[in-house]
């Protein structure tokens, strides 16, 4: 088992930490982590974009994108809201997770 790399699901335990960069007005990133609280994960970390400037480049940087959320599970970049939901409807969200 690899370090650091747990996120947790009520009754259950996955290997993949789900961080997800965010803001404190965001109503994206609420419907996303409102998503995964439905399928009983908790997000591990959030990134506060608009609390620390360098996190902004910083998540620039890796993903190439400047608006969040910016959503990792375990080391895939999921993306924002839009491609958690998506991939969530296409039944691959299960499998990233290890439902």
């Amino acid at each position: 088992m690899a370090k650091g790399k747990f996120a947790y699901k009520i009754g259950f335990l996955t290997m993949k930490k789900i961080i997800m960069y965010t803001s404190n007005f965001c109503p994206f990133c609420k419907n996303a982590e409102q998503l995964l609280s439905n399928k009983g994960f908790m997000i591990d970390q959030k990134i506060f974009v608009d609390q620390d400037p360098k996190m902004l480049d910083s998540m620039m940087k890796i993903t190439g994108k400047r608006t969040v959320p910016q959503i990792f599970i375990g080391d895939n970049h999921v993306g924002g809201f839009d491609e958690l939901r998506k991939i969530d409807l296409s039944g691959e969200l299960d499998k990233i997770l290890d439902v």
